[in-house]
């Protein structure tokens, strides 16, 4: 099990060349381009939102991963949450693998529940810009995401824009991020904490 802690930011995107040379600046080197897309699953009913526990088949440009997210926090623009990930070999769950790596009973118990009824809900397709760095002696993922969420409901495609800064602790202490959240907010105008994740945005489009 992991604890995935980030600071997630809305980004106006009139404002994604300014965070752009921020994180290049910081990093001495352009960032990283990664297409990602992101499968999430649930029941008709939406057994597994109602647990609180999301589930997520994503594409990256080398492999399959699955993940099962389980209920966290998010105050501030800053999310905290239980997170359990596995590879997998093609475009397919594979529960019973997610299932061992999982030490949450009551998610295991929600997914098992909800296994013969799961289908493709909704999607986010985006690309993440990426760097890696040291401030403040923490490690830090920083990426932005510009892209669309998609559900397809009743016969229609529903559709919400992306566009947001993620900063991820994956080292170190803390207070790094709101610094460097606090630098990042002086020089690049309108950016406001936020607090929907993205797997939250889907299910809104599923219930409009």
């Amino acid at each position: 099990m992991g604890i995935e802690r980030e600071i997630k930011l809305a980004l106006p995107p009139e404002q994604a060349a300014a965070a752009d040379r921020f994180f290049t600046g910081i990093a001495g080197a352009p960032g990283r381009d990664v297409p990602l897309t992101n499968l999430y699953f649930d029941t008709p009913s939406l057994a597994l939102a109602g647990a609180k526990i999301a589930l997520r088949l994503r594409k990256t440009p080398e492999s399959w991963l699955q993940t099962l997210k389980a209920a966290g926090t998010a105050q501030g623009g800053l999310h905290s949450r239980h997170e359990w990930e596995t590879p997998v070999e093609n475009e397919a769950l594979q529960l019973d693998t997610l299932a061992a790596a999982c030490d949450d009973e009551t998610a295991i118990a929600a997914l098992r529940a909800a296994s013969t009824a799961l289908g493709e809900r909704f999607r986010t397709v985006f690309v993440r810009r990426l760097w890696h760095f040291e401030f403040d002696g923490a490690q830090i993922e920083a990426a932005i995401d510009r892209g669309e969420v998609t559900a397809r409901v009743d016969g229609q495609t529903r559709r919400d824009t992306l566009s947001e800064v993620e900063l991820e602790l994956l080292r170190g202490d803390e207070a790094a991020l709101h610094t460097l959240t606090a630098k990042l907010s002086a020089e690049v105008p309108g950016l406001t904490p936020e607090n929907v994740n993205k797997a939250q945005r889907g299910y809104r489009l599923c219930a409009q």
